[in-house]
């Protein structure tokens, strides 16, 4: 929680922003306020307060303190610490799997405020299911297409611009997008994916809550999470990616039924099937 109140920060208004510097600076007596005294003790006003705390896309005040009541109850063991060129192995592996366990945890903390009800609604609906992803995120797009077709719907991954701006020129109804990135800034195909969402296509995007991605999907599951870039590839937003499509799996399966089952059972059937030499 207080990652996303420092990363939205520079999205904020002023009087937003005094919000949030506020806040970090006192997390535990902000978990304990009422919107007045966090106005009077920020010099904002309380629909600022307000309009803070959904920028950062809770649903109220009252969520803030309990999101912040639960990352002040976070174990001091899974603190972020940056991995350094010059750490011992041990000491760099364990940094990584300390923001790992931290991350999944943090993401657990969001998942009231997530519309995956909607995705779910939206995903069984659709006739064809597209995971489209650059770069890391575009490993994650390959891994869903690989899960997601066993439950017998037609899908497909897009992993390059070419692709994904081809595709999003002739999608339409029936077809859903599930836009993969970090950052979301994905600058020249924004244009590409405002037509497919004018023509009928659900654009679900899984990335920061105020990016150029954001901004333009019918859809927004924010997952955006400290990431340390400065010299190694996205690590920690990749496997919260991977988590998060893997439970959107699970829920789509029981949202479609005896369908979704069975088609799982017959292509893990395969599998184990020995039809013997090919001829």
């Amino acid at each position: 929680m207080l990652d996303r109140i420092h990363e939205s920060t520079e999205r904020l208004s002023d009087a937003e922003k005094r919000v949030a510097t506020w806040v970090l600076d006192h997390p535990r007596e902000a978990a304990e306020s009422t919107v007045a005294k966090v106005a009077r003790e920020s010099g904002a006003s309380e629909p600022s307060v307000i309009r803070f705390c959904r920028r950062i896309g809770l649903s109220g005040f009252r969520e803030l303190t309990i999101r912040l009541t639960e990352a002040l109850s976070r174990p001091d063991s899974y603190i972020h610490q940056d991995v350094r060129a010059d750490d011992a192995t041990a000491d760099a592996v364990t940094k990584v799997v300390d923001a790992s366990i931290r991350a999944l945890v943090d993401l657990r903390g969001t998942l009231s405020t997530m519309p995956l009800d909607e995705v779910v609604a939206h995903m069984v609906a659709a006739r064809q299911w597209v995971f489209a992803g650059l770069g890391a995120s575009g490993h994650v797009a390959g891994d869903a297409c690989h899960k997601f077709f066993r439950l017998g719907m037609p899908c497909s991954a897009l992993t390059d611009n070419a692709t994904i701006r081809q595709f999003a020129s002739i999608a339409g109804q029936g077809e859903i997008i599930l836009a993969i990135s970090k950052s979301g800034n994905w600058g020249e195909l924004i244009p590409s994916l405002t037509k497919a969402r004018d023509n009928g296509a659900v654009i679900v995007a899984l990335t920061e809550r105020e990016s150029e991605l954001a901004h333009v999907a019918n859809v927004v599951v924010g997952c955006g999470s400290y990431e340390d870039t400065n010299i190694y590839t996205p690590m920690i937003s990749r496997l919260v990616q991977l988590t998060l499509l893997d439970a959107l799996h699970v829920a789509v399966a029981i949202a479609a039924g005896d369908t979704a089952a069975e088609n799982l059972r017959r292509s893990k059937e395969a599998l184990t099937l020995n039809y013997g030499p090919a001829s």
